[in-house]
């Protein structure tokens, strides 16, 4: 897991186990454009905006985007 300095614990996507699941913080100190940190099990961050990481879950609610797995295109359904 990447060091978690000024990050504080939004959410943990999954928890239901012990093998380092997906999380979201939000980081004071970082500038507002990169403040909304997604740290994935692999220790890998994504890091955007509050507002940009709102319009993502506005999507997701509203079901526009799709993902891809293993080549084939998933439509996300509310």
């Amino acid at each position: 897991m990447a060091d978690l300095g000024s990050m504080e614990p939004v959410a943990t996507f999954c928890g239901n186990c012990n093998c380092g699941c997906p999380q979201l913080f939000a980081d004071e100190a970082a500038p507002a454009e990169r403040s909304t940190v997604i740290n994935d099990d692999f220790g890998q961050q994504a890091r955007m905006s509050a507002d940009r990481f709102g319009s993502i879950v506005e999507d997701a609610e509203a079901g526009k985007p799709d993902f891809v797995a293993a080549g084939e295109v998933i439509p996300v359904r509310g």
